[in-house]
């Protein structure tokens, strides 16, 4: 069983499984209860063919939940028992999420998961590139959920949040493609992603994510580039907003004035800028990188932060500030990003497969810039 979110976190919750015979799931309903409490609940949920296999995907969405609150799930009243939280009404405490991308299902990939679990965070954001499938084999890409949700448990045994953004290995030739090309990733997040490859996710009044497809399934400019202005202008007042996308604004390795890049930079960059974004979290180059503040491509302490770069299960060798002055610190190591919010402090720190501490940097909210 996988847990995801299609709405506010902080009163729905997502469940997805996967079954062999159609009666798995349409026989044995799913029951849920909040902790502490004896009455079991039956919810609805749906039946569909699992694209390319024989298997039967069931999903089920829960609302009206309580904030802040543990659940008990069972499907079939039978069946052992899993468990998942609901995030907080209010950022009244620390809230603690992980960010990372490019994983895969290899030996460095669990090792990521590991110390990711070990975190204990609230979720998990990839930015893309998931299993490796391509598109193509169904085999993989269950595979990788498999390993999730076996590995991605807090340490109370809780069911971690997955919150996806597409990346190039999702689809059947990775740039300018139909969703029919990226058959596993919509059959897994539709519900989050009904129409196209970009979406927010609310929490409550005190985060949003602002999901964004880099190309893939959907182009950059035009509809997404506009999407884009309205929903971060329609934030602007959120204390926490955190732009995520598979392919990185300011890449560590690839070319950086390569199409998609320089595409991204002119017509994203701009309104992380004037819409006074936190920072972007960037995938797809398998290293770790952090840039200075950047504001009209230029270093500037009034500009975003652009944390990266996906090396979350695959790595590769970046160039360092010597060669890009954009870049405040980059490194050859797998790594995943723990991000904490505490009131207006937000502590982002890098950790190794291995739990070393990579880098580590403190931020606050700009005040927002005048407008004439």
């Amino acid at each position: 069983m996988i847990a995801t979110w299609q709405q506010d976190p902080t009163t729905t919750i997502t469940l997805q499984w996967i079954g062999e015979k159609e009666q798995d799931g349409l026989s044995r309903n799913l029951w849920y209860r909040k902790s502490r409490t004896k009455t079991w609940h039956e919810v609805a949920h749906t039946a569909r063919r699992f694209p390319h296999t024989d298997l039967w995907q069931f999903r089920a969405e829960l609302t009206g939940l309580d904030p802040d609150s543990l659940y008990r799930i069972r499907v079939g009243l039978d069946s052992p028992q899993e468990s998942v939280r609901t995030m907080p009404a209010k950022a009244t405490n620390e809230i603690t999420f992980i960010s990372g991308g490019d994983s895969g299902t290899g030996s460095a990939a669990r090792r990521t998961n590991e110390v990711a679990a070990n975190q204990s965070p609230r979720f998990v954001i990839l930015g893309g590139d998931l299993a490796y499938e391509n598109g193509s084999s169904a085999k993989t890409f269950l595979k990788f959920i498999d390993q999730y949700s076996a590995d991605l448990r807090d340490e109370r045994g809780h069911l971690i949040p997955l919150v996806a953004c597409i990346g190039n290995h999702e689809t059947v030739g990775f740039y300018d493609k139909t969703r029919q090309d990226a058959p596993f990733f919509y059959a897994m997040f539709d519900g989050l992603y009904p129409d196209t490859g970009y979406a927010t996710l609310d929490f409550g009044d005190y985060l949003s994510l602002v999901l964004t497809d880099s190309g893939h399934t959907s182009p950059i400019d035009g509809d997404q580039t506009e999407w884009l202005e309205k929903v971060l202008k329609e934030r602007e007042e959120m204390p926490n907003v955190f732009v995520v996308n598979h392919v990185p604004m300011y890449p560590c390795v690839r070319n950086a004035d390569d199409r998609l890049h320089a595409a991204m930079r002119k017509h994203w960059s701009p309104l992380l800028e004037r819409y006074n974004v936190d920072a972007a979290l960037e995938h797809h180059d398998h290293a770790f990188k952090r840039t200075h503040r950047m504001k009209d491509g230029l270093i500037n302490d009034r500009g975003v932060l652009y944390l990266g770069d996906g090396s979350w299960g695959k790595i590769r060798s970046p160039e360092g500030p010597d060669k890009r002055p954009f870049l405040a610190k980059s490194t050859e190591s797998y790594h995943l990003s723990l991000h904490r919010l505490e009131g207006k402090d937000r502590f982002h720190l890098a950790l190794s497969d291995h739990g070393k501490v990579v880098d580590a940097v403190h931020t606050q909210k700009m005040a927002r810039p005048r407008r004439s």
